[in-house]
This record gives C-alpha cells, sequence and structure tokens, in this order.
C-alpha cells in the first residue's frame, strides 16, 4: 500500500519544512474524515494541482511515534468522552525521519478550535523531566499527576493548499499499545484538514464529498484507548467503534 502511495505522490511537487511553516496554523479549526486505504488511491490522483506535499531529505511519507500521557483516573480521556468542550491533550512526539522529539499540549476550546504548543525534548520521557513538568504546569495552568497511557505509531503524508492556507494530513498503518497490548488498524486511513476556518469548497473536501464522505469527528487518541483498555466507559465512542470497523472490513 505505502508504495502504491507513494508513486502516486511523486506527482506533487514538494514544498520543504521550513517554506511550510507559513501554514504552521498553531491555532487552528480541525476537520477530520476516515476512509478505507483502498478509497486514498482516487482521492490523492485529484489532488496533484492543487497541493504540495511536504518532503524532508527526499522523505514524503514520513514516520511518527507518540507516547500519550493521562492522569491516573485518565481524566482527559474521559473530558473527550463526556462532552467537555474545553479539553486537554498532553503527548511526545518523535519525527523519525527528523530524529526530533517534542513535548506537545493540544487544547481544545468551546469553539471548535484548537491550540498546539510544544518544546524539544531530547528523546521520550517515561517518567517526567521537571522542565517538561513545568511546561505542563504553566501551559495549563494545572498540576497533573501524570503517566503514560498509550503508545501510538503511524505514517503521515503532509499536504498544503497552494492558494490557500490548508494543510492536510493523511494517517495511515494506526498502531497502539501499551504493555503487552496491541491493536493495528491497518485499512483504515485517518484524514485531516487544519485550516483557520472550515472551507467546504476546499479541493480536498470537494473529493472526498464525491465519495460520500462528510467530516466524522474521530480521536486517535480515544479509539486507541478503547482499543487496549477494557476498564473505560466508552459508550459515546461505540458507534465511532463500528463504523472504523465496517470501513476497514
Amino acid at each position: 500500500m505505502l508504495k502504491d502511495v507513494g508513486e502516486v505522490i511523486k506527482n506533487f511537487t514538494p514544498i520543504s519544512l521550513k517554506e511550510m511553516n507559513s501554514v504552521a496554523l498553531m491555532k487552528r479549526t480541525d476537520t477530520k474524515f476516515v476512509v478505507n486505504k483502498s478509497q486514498l488511491m482516487s482521492i490523492l490522483e485529484g489532488l496533484k494541482n492543487d497541493y504540495k506535499v511536504l518532503e524532508i531529505n527526499k522523505d514524503r511519507i514520513m514516520s511518527y511515534s507518540s507516547l500519550y500521557f493521562d492522569t491516573e483516573s485518565n481524566k482527559f480521556y474521559n473530558d473527550h468522552h463526556n462532552g467537555k468542550n474545553n479539553r486537554t491533550k498532553i503527548r511526545q512526539r518523535k519525527y523519525v525521519e527528523s530524529d526530533l522529539c517534542f513535548l506537545e499540549i493540544k487544547q481544545k476550546n468551546g469553539k471548535g478550535e484548537t491550540n498546539k504548543t510544544r518544546i524539544p525534548v531530547k528523546d521520550f520521557e517515561l517518567n517526567l523531566t521537571q522542565a517538561s513538568k513545568e511546561f505542563i504546569s504553566n501551559t495549563t495552568q494545572q498540576d497533573y499527576n501524570l503517566e503514560p497511557s498509550l503508545w501510538n505509531g503511524f505514517n503521515r503524508i503532509t499536504l498544503v493548499n497552494i492558494k490557500n492556507k490548508e494543510r492536510v494530513t493523511l494517517d495511515l498503518n494506526l498502531k497502539y499499545k501499551i504493555n503487552k497490548v496491541e491493536k493495528n488498524f491497518e485499512n483504515l486511513v485517518v484524514i485531516e484538514v487544519k485550516q483557520e476556518r472550515f472551507n467546504r469548497r476546499s479541493q480536498i473536501v470537494k473529493a472526498l464529498k464525491s465519495i460520500k464522505q462528510n467530516p466524522y469527528s474521530i480521536s486517535k487518541y480515544c479509539i486507541g484507548m478503547i482499543s487496549l483498555y477494557n476498564d473505560l466507559k466508552y459508550n459515546v465512542f461505540k458507534k465511532k467503534l463500528i463504523r472504523i470497523n465496517n470501513i476497514i472490513a
């Protein structure tokens, strides 16, 4: 699958990481879609004239590895499950090809906007350093007792709109694990359209609509949590999990 996708995105004009900084969109609206990997090829074929693809050291398909943190009572997961408007996710993410690692905090407000702040770290910290704890405390204005809750890995393609301030991420080969428990979603593709505000005239949105795919709110973190933990409340996400399983069947 990755080989086929790699051939298609060879037809896209590349954009460097430095050039992409102009559309960093740290404050943005994120709109997600889910498709089967078999649908990805036709979607990409129609986008090469409207988007550039991020290329780093000749790589266009990047490998990401993330370690999420939560409280012992899984506050961040439960806030999402319970529909709290103002919620937080905290993770460390490694951009494998770039050999860069960051501590990232994503905060969502009641307007549907996502603010992301981050600092570089040397590598994953199973036990957060004092500097990391202070960054989290200063950013969230809260003191959390955090512990690792979920490992997540995937491949990502990043597209940048040539005309508008818009980025699109396509995440493939999602894998989750904690301790000795693992779950893979090999046929699932999570597409996230990042804009200042949602624009239905976007070419990627039009392409998805043409194959009857509408925006679908989904959290990779929450899906991973309910896939690995047996003792979590997940009735709100039950229909989402059923739909995902139908999409990837």
